[in-house]
This record gives structure tokens, sequence and C-alpha cells, in this order.
């Protein structure tokens, strides 16, 4: 089934309002879940309706949560996001950094014990829409942690997105959105919703045998999740953990914790402020003309650019709905009718 954006962004900010989010959280917590699924990133989107609201009642998660500075520079803070919803402690940290961005020219923001940040390409996107370049890597301090080491089978290390975001005048934003894991894990809940099985080198079952069955990674036991490219994945991820955890005080991947607690470090610079800002935005186009000029392996499918993927599936959704499975939508319905939203709301997402 196919769902215009619009009503299921109403849909999913009403489960949220009705679940203790002030509104302005709970548009937030709405129009970023389902510009996930704009994007192609189903893993973030709306799937994860029913999820964060279990966190709430499980007190995993709070709603209408504000950064705590713990400490703070001219273009340096280190902040506690309380737990809070990813998509409104996210939106703070990128709005401080900016703020300092503007400043200074250059800012970092450190945060810790945040709730689920979502599509961390959507903080990329924020800073390029003001005109600044960002970096962000990610974390979480255990609950999260899914990923084997090179060479190991058991899980030691979280999936560790890693973004960069470039703004180029007159163009799309370059954007970088990646884990450090071969699958992000909501895209193994993805599969396991509908029915699929996962490509070959992402998983391992509980025995450390690499299977495509999601089931088999959920099990219980659980199973794992490799990481990219093999030692060079492996490098990547460690060293998120040492930004992203150790760094901001969130904590490195660890076992025993049953709350998901992400960590983030995130590196804003303003390109105007640097003395190139008349070579920086040509040299970055020229590039990518030079790049996409590229003779493609096959016939029809020209080379991309980082986050190029992205826009093409937005205009396709946009124009054309969101596609989700039977079961991630009668996940969704439940909650919603669990918290008594109107079933006109619910109507209006299907278009009926």
């Amino acid at each position: 089934m196919r769902f215009p954006h619009g009503p299921l962004r109403q849909l999913v900010s009403a489960v949220f309002a009705a679940n203790g989010s002030e509104q302005v959280e709970a548009d937030l917590i709405g129009n970023h879940l389902v510009e996930a699924n704009l994007a192609g990133h189903d893993s973030h989107g709306v799937i994860r309706t029913p999820i964060y609201i279990q966190w709430l009642k499980d007190g995993d998660v709070l709603a209408n949560r504000r950064l705590q500075i713990t400490h703070e520079m001219d273009s340096l803070a280190l902040v506690d996001g309380q737990q809070g919803y990813g998509q409104s402690i996210g939106r703070q940290v990128v709005e401080l950094g900016l703020e300092k961005c503007r400043r200074h020219g250059a800012a970092v923001v450190a945060v810790k014990n945040s709730g689920h940040l979502g599509r961390i390409g959507h903080w990329a996107e924020l800073a390029a829409d003001a005109g600044c370049v960002s970096l962000h890597f990610v974390n979480t301090s255990g609950k999260g942690m899914f990923v084997v080491p090179a060479g190991g089978v058991e899980p030691r290390l979280s999936v560790n997105p890693v973004t960069i975001g470039v703004p180029v005048e007159g163009r799309s934003h370059v954007v970088l959105d990646i884990a450090a894991a071969a699958a992000a894990e909501g895209k193994l809940k993805v599969a396991r919703n509908a029915g699929n099985l996962v490509p070959d080198n992402w998983i391992l079952d509980a025995e450390g045998q690499p299977t495509n069955d999601p089931n088999a990674f959920y099990g219980p036991p659980m199973g794992a999740i490799l990481p990219i490219a093999g030692h060079k994945g492996y490098g990547l991820s460690f060293m998120v953990e040492l930004l992203a955890g150790a760094l901001t005080g969130n904590g490195c991947s660890q076992k025993g914790k049953t709350r998901l607690e992400q960590g983030m470090l995130s590196i804003f610079v303003d390109p105007s402020q640097l003395p190139m800002q008349d070579f920086f935005g040509p040299d970055a186009a020229r590039y990518i003309d030079f790049v996409k000029s590229c003779r493609p392996a096959t016939a029809g499918n020209p080379v991309l650019v980082p986050g190029e993927i992205e826009d093409k599936r937005r205009q396709d959704r946009t124009e054309n709905g969101i596609e989700l499975d039977d079961k991630t939508w009668q996940q969704i319905v439940a909650s919603a009718r669990e918290c008594s939203v109107p079933e006109e709301l619910i109507a209006n997402a299907v278009g009926k």
C-alpha cells in the first residue's frame, strides 16, 4: 500500500501528541519519521512509531525534554539530552551548533543521553540548509550493540552512523549518510515485517553463521550484524565509538545496558567565513560534474553522488506515496487506536 505523506504525518504526530508530547515535539517527530520514508530510509521512518511509544511507556525515552548544557565555550558545548526523543534533541543540537558556528565560524557539540536520533542525514540537511558543512558521529552505549568486530562473532559495537553534509550553491546538498555496519538494524525490522530475506554478508545467526533470514538475527537468542568492508568498516566503527561514546560522555558500547542511549559528536563549519568561499562552491560543483561524467558500468544507470538517490526517492514518494507493508501499517494503526487517535486520521492516511 502507498500512503500520501501529508495525512501520514498528521496521523503519526497525533499518536505522539496523544502520548504526552507537546504539539511542537509531536510534529517534529512525525515530520522526521515521514521525511525518512520519503528519502527511502524506511528503517528510520514510521515503522519506529510503535517502538518509540513502547519505549515511552517503559520509561526508556521521555517526552518534552530540553538540552541541558553541562559545559560551554565559545565554539564548544557538552550537552545532556536527558533521554528525550532524538527527533527533538537532535534538532536542538543542530540549532545550538549553528548558532555558535555563525558567531565563530566553526562549532562542536557533543551530546549524551539522547533517545534514538533517527535518520542522521536529516541533521546534516538542516545544517546544509543554513549553508554549513557538518559531520555527525553517533553511537549507543550498549542496548544497540549489534555489530561484531572484524574476525569476531560476538557483538562489541553499535551500528554507528557516520554522516557528512556539504551545501553547494545552486545544487542539491551532498549528504553521505551511512552506518559503519553492513545494515542499520531498522532495515532488518523492515525486512522481517515484509517477510523478506536480506542480502548476503549482512547478518550472522546466534551461532555466528551467515544467514539471510532476519528472524535468525532476532532469535532468541540474538544474532549479530557484520561491519561494512571488513576490517575497514570495523576500524571506522571503532573510532565512532570513541568519538560519539567516550568523547561525549555517553559511553562506548558495553554489556548490561537495557535502555537505548545515544551519543552524537557534531561538527559544524561555515564555509562563508573561510578566505576561500569563492573557490569552495565552484570547485565542489566542478567535481560533482566531473564524477558524474564517468562512463557508467551499466548503460542507463548513471553514476550518482551522495544524497542524489535520496533526492530521487523523495521526488517519487512525494508524488506517488510512501509504500508500507501491511504488518507495519497495522502496528501503526494499533498504536493510534490504543491512545484513541480519531479514526478519521487513520482513514485519511490511506486516502479513504
